[in-house]
């Protein structure tokens, strides 16, 4: 682990799964800012999202997030362009600066359909069992767009650990 101005990184982690650190901190939200772009400059919007941690079966790939918005929606469309990417945060509300956590991340977004889209759906159910519960809003979400965002980077902050801590991962670096 690197130090730097008092900062700790990780850095990349040699192609190893994300760590565990990451993962539990992902799990612990479920509401992510999305930053995106269009035609119109950046943007970002909050939504609720489940995350797989084994990545939807690929193999050390690293967590995918799962999100449920239109396709009618700005950063819908914009997200719909195939090869989009998008960025993210997810943190607590109310935080004191001496113990602020959060994520940051980036990866591909896409959306779902298929056997793809049944198995993310799954996830989003069992991390919201809210929606199954109402029929009303299950009906809704079913017949709106499944998203994956797999991240090809994250960083965990926690200055619990110590002002500026930091722990990133890369899938294969």
């Amino acid at each position: 682990m690197a130090e730097t101005s008092g900062a700790q990184d990780s850095g990349g982690t040699g192609g190893s799964p994300c760590p565990e650190t990451i993962r539990r901190a992902l799990a612990a939200h479920t509401t992510m800012t999305l930053a995106y772009g269009d035609e119109d400059g950046p943007g970002a919007c909050a939504v609720l999202y489940a995350t797989d941690p084994e990545g939807g079966g690929a193999g050390g790939a690293g967590p995918v997030l799962y999100f449920v918005t239109a396709t009618t929606t700005r950063h819908g469309r914009a997200l719909a362009v195939p090869g989009a990417r998008a960025a993210f945060t997810a943190q607590r509300d109310g935080q004191e600066w001496s113990g602020l956590t959060g994520l940051q991340g980036r990866g591909d977004c896409r959306p779902l359909t298929g056997a793809e889209r049944a198995a993310g759906w799954q996830v989003y159910l069992a991390r919201f069992p809210f929606v199954a519960g109402s029929e009303r809003l299950r009906d809704a979400l079913e017949r709106t767009t499944l998203w994956e965002l797999r991240p090809d980077w994250l960083r965990l902050i926690d200055n619990g650990q110590g002002f500026g801590h930091k722990e990133e991962w890369r899938p294969g670096s």
